[in-house]
């Protein structure tokens, strides 16, 4: 994190929220890994990027390997203590359909793709300090690999908020879900078919401060929130969205 925080602590604690990972460009092969999120001492790692003919990136939880018609490569690795490793990528057998792995999750593993299916996304996990259970970080489901006339592979799935790999010709990944921290799906394609398509983005973090009733939590200007008195006793502050990464948030 960068930036310069203009309050001392333990009463003031820098915030950032990191944007999800970005899908490529038209015409690119590679993604980027997410952003980091941050509150006061606790960083959580930004997802890695899923292979296109390369492994999968490392991250909070790793990106899932691209598959192959006669090879195939393996998942990112993730984070100790915050997500998991992504799936490798199927192997043909010579033949051009394949599935790409899942991505890591924060509470479970992606699946491997194979020659007949994608990996499913990773396990997230469920917290409910927003007063309700929500899943977060779950991995983006991988992508298929086809040509015109040979049949799809089987669509992933994804759960906590990662988003679903496609498996129609020439289609996109789902996107994560905004504020979940999920991955977003591989998309379906065969650049040597002419089928071009793009991975779905990750969806951005978020920062869920719980204190009791009798404090109040100031934020700076940049800091987009919400405030919840739902739970009886507490205040419960959702940050969505930093303009900075010098933002703050300050305890009264």
């Amino acid at each position: 994190m960068t930036g310069v925080q203009t309050c001392a602590l333990p009463i003031c604690f820098p915030v950032t929220i990191g944007p999800g990972s970005g899908s490529p460009s038209s015409g690119t092969r590679i993604g980027t890994n997410g952003s980091n999120s941050v509150f006061a001492s606790f960083t959580a790692t930004g997802g890695g990027y899923g292979g296109n003919i390369s492994n999968g990136n490392s991250g909070g939880s790793g990106g899932g390997g691209d598959g192959g018609t006669s090879t195939s490569y393996n998942g990112g690795a993730g984070t100790s203590g915050q997500g998991s490793t992504g799936g490798n990528g199927g192997n043909g057998g010579g033949v051009g359909t394949y599935g790409g792995g899942g991505g890591g999750g924060a509470g479970g593993t992606g699946s491997n793709g194979t020659s007949a299916a994608e990996g499913n996304g990773g396990a997230g996990i469920n917290s409910s300090i927003s007063g309700s259970t929500v899943g977060y970080a779950g991995g983006g489901g991988g992508g298929g690999r086809g040509a015109s006339g040979e049949t799809a592979v089987t669509k992933s799935t994804a759960s906590h908020g990662g988003g679903a790999g496609s498996n129609s010709s020439g289609s996109a990944g789902t996107a994560g879900t905004a504020n979940r921290g999920g991955g977003g799906g591989g998309a379906y394609g065969n650049a040597s078919a002419g089928i071009v398509s793009v991975g779905g983005n990750g969806g951005s973090g978020v920062v869920i401060i719980k204190i009791p009733d009798t404090r109040t939590a100031t934020f700076s200007g940049g800091v987009t929130s919400s405030l919840s008195t739902a739970v009886a006793g507490y205040k419960i502050y959702t940050v969505t969205a930093t303009s900075t990464t010098s933002e703050t948030v300050t305890f009264s």
